[in-house]
């Protein structure tokens, strides 16, 4: 009998042993193709030798100090090399170990910010329906989704939301991508205005949602929109990049694509790539120069924070990323994967939508194409896609509630960025082979 707490009490999971590419191997040597990275996680599969070794000679030198006491060489050069690539602006790195406390950290700094300039009344949050910002009570607080919520509402401190950029539910008819991206950001003034700009310290919003929506983009035009709403109230913008950053969407920071600059960003998942638990909370000069030149002193912390080891790892990742060319190299795949998923399920009769940048590509699942009516959500569509996918050997991240937290089915895509051709095939192979086997899909 295990001990071990699990995600789902009535689950009977298979025993992972082994990793090799992008390929996990069970206790009964079943191998299956990790088609999300777990989470957006592995971006460099599960056997890479230059990041292994890396952890193993970090632990040799020096395994833990703690960052009360001490800083750590590898903490300061994988600082230094996030920093060479982030943002324009972005100039300090504060090291977590995840993105739930990446989020945690950017909410606290967002409110000290303001405080360290006498402005004491901005504590409000402004967030969006449908977003995931991580399961702690504050980033859970901003997190979007409201069946995640529910059970915990009467523990979650207040902040508002609005509408997500969702062009593919929300665009009206004869409305250019540009205009609706313009009146879905128009959103947070008009939200500005109600709390009263006076009262509130930040907006936060994923570049590409991920786990909740699958893989919905910021239409051109629309983070830029943000960025001088928040300027032009004073308002801090971050960034939630934990899934969709760290090369996951072509550039390291998804950012870069939309030309914005955010005040924080907060990263995680692939600046580990599933090697060691690391997460990160950037933030401007600005922001910091507020500090330095207030209290001198961020009230929050962890104990692993800069952990050397996790350091030591994301260094090694980041530094392959640039190396061996990985970026481009999920450039090139992601044309491949968005080709091949379009011509096999373009017009698959149950599939509304196939987006996405980057490897991280959605596929949104639809009863009827034309109304774009969703399967009714007690069928748990998601779940059989989930179950009968991974039977065949297919690790994808199907999620439910897709529209309003309830409503709605997707299939998140995020493989390791080393796939090659042959393994786009199979990925596509094997969805259509589990769509074929369930009824509800079958064409």
């Amino acid at each position: 009998m295990s001990h071990v707490f699990p995600r789902h009490t009535k689950a009977n999971l298979p025993t992972a042993v082994s990793g090799e590419g992008c390929y996990i191997i069970d206790s009964n040597g079943k191998r299956y193709f990790d088609g999300s990275g777990g989470a957006a996680v592995s971006c460099l599969g599960h056997s890479d030798q230059t990041v292994r070794q890396a952890i193993k000679d970090q632990v040799d030198e020096l395994a833990f100090a703690h960052s009360g006491f001490f800083t750590s060489d590898p903490a300061e050069k994988l600082a230094d090399l996030l920093i060479a690539h982030a943002p324009e602006g972005i100039e300090r790195v504060y090291f977590v170990s995840g993105g739930s406390e990446a989020v945690e950290a950017a909410l606290k700094l967002a409110r000290q910010y303001h405080l360290e300039r006498g402005d004491d009344k901005r504590s409000h949050i402004i967030a969006r329906w449908q977003s995931y910002h991580g399961n702690t009570l504050g980033a859970l607080s901003a997190g979007g989704n409201r069946w995640r919520r529910k059970p915990f509402e009467p523990l979650l401190v207040p902040m508002t939301h609005i509408d997500p950029c969702y062009a593919y539910r929300y665009q009206a008819q004869g409305e250019s991508l540009e205009d609706y991206a313009i009146r879905a950001a128009d959103l947070l003034e008009a939200e500005i205005l109600r709390v009263g700009p006076e009262k509130v310290a930040a907006f936060i919003c994923e570049p590409v949602v991920g786990a909740t929506m699958g893989a919905v983009t910021a239409e051109p035009g629309y983070l830029k929109r943000i960025r001088k709403i928040c300027d032009q109230y004073g308002v801090l913008l971050i960034l939630d990049e934990v899934m969709c950053g760290m090369g996951r969407t072509g550039s390291l920071f998804a950012c870069d694509q939309d030309g914005v600059s955010p005040d924080i960003l907060c990263i995680a998942k692939g600046l580990g790539a599933g090697y060691q638990p690391i997460g990160a909370m950037l933030c401007s000069g600005k922001v910091y120069k507020a500090i330095e030149d207030g209290s001198g002193f961020f009230q929050h912390g962890h104990t692993y924070m800069g952990h050397p080891v996790a350091c030591a790892a994301g260094l090694a990742v980041i530094t392959a990323m640039f190396e061996r060319n990985l970026l481009g190299k999920v450039q090139k795949r992601s044309l491949q994967l968005m080709t091949a998923l379009t011509s096999a399920f373009g017009q698959h009769p149950y599939i509304g939508d196939i987006r996405g940048r980057g490897l991280f590509i959605g596929l949104e699942l639809v009863r009827d194409r034309e109304s774009k009516h969703p399967f009714p959500s007690d069928l748990a569509l998601h779940a059989k896609v989930k179950k009968i996918a991974f039977a065949n050997g297919l690790i994808c991240y199907p999620m439910s509630g897709t529209i309003d937290g309830q409503s709605g089915d997707h299939i998140l895509l995020a493989p390791p960025f080393i796939i090659e051709e042959e393994h786009i095939g199979e990925i596509v192979d094997k969805l259509a082979k589990t769509f074929a086997m369930i009824p509800e899909l079958e064409h």
